[in-house]
């Protein structure tokens, strides 16, 4: 994991942690999955969701969906250097 990928991995960590204050702060790693991992439900996905949006100044679509916290690092790298 590069630098970029690290800050942002770090941000996205402290928005699942607002999120679901309860979550095993351990269990959020580059591989874990949000759903069967982390214990993300619809809500705390769309939260975390529009979470990313406001912080990173980014949309995401409707149709867009995550399975696991590298992939959502990937998306905000990709969506961040489009809007860079």
């Amino acid at each position: 994991m590069d630098a970029q990928d690290q800050l942002i991995f770090d941000k996205l960590k402290d928005m699942l942690l607002t999120i679901k204050p309860k979550m095993d702060q351990s269990s959020i790693t580059e591989n874990a999955h949000l759903i069967s991992d982390l214990g993300m439900d619809s809500l705390s996905m769309l939260l975390i969701m529009l979470a990313i949006e406001n912080e990173f100044g980014i949309s995401i679509s409707g149709n867009t969906n995550f399975d696991t916290v590298s992939q959502v690092i990937e998306f905000i790298r990709k969506e961040s250097q489009v809007s860079a």
